[in-house]
């Protein structure tokens, strides 16, 4: 349905105002057609005609009402991909990409709650909460001693339809004895860890990467897109409790920090 609507709105860029049909453009005959194709997208993003969300054309729906070849329309599409106008799902399509979300690097938020102010649905889907047994390679990560009992959770947490972080956190089950039961589609660890075990020291690091297989599956990516992963250490009562990857697609999310200095 959305994708019939979004089609008849780009046609209408062209023959709305009784123009040439919507191969034809009013622009210098050298304009590259890929170039074409983009501002007309572009021009129906900015006019409102289409929203964060909506489908955009397919390639075959460009060839067609833009009579150019397969390989202009990919290219079209991989350029407004790259600028971070739409952002391409493989098996679903193209969607215009929502604003792209800025979160706090040195503020520990809650993501369900920065979701939410920018005025999105949140939602969150668990792909894992267990308890077992710290390897030598986990138990480094916590400075802990091998076989200390741990929690170790993956969770994909969703702006609107798109997955905007994945979060795999190791924790001291000792320092969060409930962890391991809770259903975290309905709060975030973020949110429990708060309150039983508040926050003495943080350990921020943040790289910009290419994820492996696994996590461009989870993130909805394709090949060529990076990421942004930031590693989350927290200390509570003296003791360091949580180890924790956030993975952000680099393409649809940017962290920032602010900080006044004292005279």
């Amino acid at each position: 349905m959305t994708s019939s609507r979004t089609s008849k709105a780009l046609v209408s860029n062209h023959r709305g105002r009784g123009a040439a049909p919507p191969h034809a453009t009013t622009a210098s005959e050298t304009t590259p057609r890929y170039v074409v194709i983009k501002q007309s997208i572009c021009d129906a993003v900015r006019d409102g005609r289409l929203l964060p969300g909506d489908r955009v054309p397919s390639e075959a729906e460009l060839v067609q009402q833009f009579d150019v070849s397969r390989m202009t329309a990919n290219r079209a599409l991989r350029e407004l991909q790259a600028a971070g106008v739409v952002v391409r799902r493989a098996g679903s399509g193209s969607f215009i990409a929502q604003p792209k979300p800025i979160g706090q690097m040195i503020e520990i938020r809650n993501i369900a709650e920065e979701i939410r102010e920018r005025g999105h649905v949140y939602r969150a889907r668990v792909i894992q909460n267990i308890e077992e047994r710290a390897a030598a390679e986990t138990a480094a990560l916590l400075e802990i001693p091998t076989g200390t009992r741990i929690f170790h959770s993956i969770i994909v947490h969703h702006e609107a339809e798109f997955p905007i972080q994945l979060e795999e956190r190791f924790v001291l089950a000792s320092a969060a004895p409930d962890y391991g039961k809770l259903d975290f589609t309905q709060l975030t660890p973020n949110e429990y860890l708060t309150r039983t075990a508040p926050l003495e020291r943080v350990e921020h690091r943040v790289c910009a990467t290419m994820p492996d297989a696994r996590t461009r599956s989870m993130l909805g990516l394709t090949d060529s897109e990076p990421v942004l992963r930031m590693t989350r250490r927290t200390w509570s009562r003296g003791r360091l409790v949580s180890h924790a990857w956030l993975t952000h697609p680099g393409t649809r999310f940017e962290l920032s920090a602010a900080f006044s200095i004292d005279d």
